[in-house]
């Protein structure tokens, strides 16, 4: 008994130690400057939040233009929530962090990626895959 309870507490600290949180890009604790990370998803379009349906999630304030976008939002943050924790997924990709405007982005594979502005997204489509796999591998070190 006493060999499972110390190979318990070892593997619980061995996996925490590997886990990350990850630090969402946000405005004075507001992520994504307040829009709604379940409309780019359902209208495929920007759409502001509003304070009145927000939740506290991952560091941050994530406000939903609508009860039923916020009520999808707490079931699963991760599936809505945007890649490189809303930074420029460009800008990850090339081992940076950047700030993003809500009307760039793109969705990729069921994943919400932003982008710094309009033009850096023109950059971003141009190869997103191997963009992706950039972004993906300097995310860890990035994510600090």
């Amino acid at each position: 008994m006493k060999y499972l309870v110390t190979t318990t507490i070892a593997f619980l600290f061995y996996t925490s130690s590997f886990s990350q949180t990850t630090n969402y890009y946000n405005t004075k604790g507001t992520a994504i400057k307040g829009y709604d990370v379940v409309a780019y998803f359902l209208q495929n379009k920007a759409v502001e939040g509003m304070e009145s349906f927000s939740f506290e999630w991952s560091g941050s304030k994530w406000q939903f233009s609508s009860q039923s976008n916020l009520d999808s939002f707490k079931v699963n943050p991760a599936k809505y929530a945007p890649q490189y924790g809303g930074y420029c997924a460009y800008g990850c990709s090339e081992n940076h962090k950047s700030p993003t405007e809500p009307n760039a982005f793109t969705i990729i594979n069921d994943k919400l990626y932003l982008n710094y502005n309009l033009k850096v997204k023109e950059f971003w489509i141009k190869d997103t895959a191997n963009r992706i796999k950039a972004a993906d591998k300097n995310w860890t070190s990035l994510n600090n």
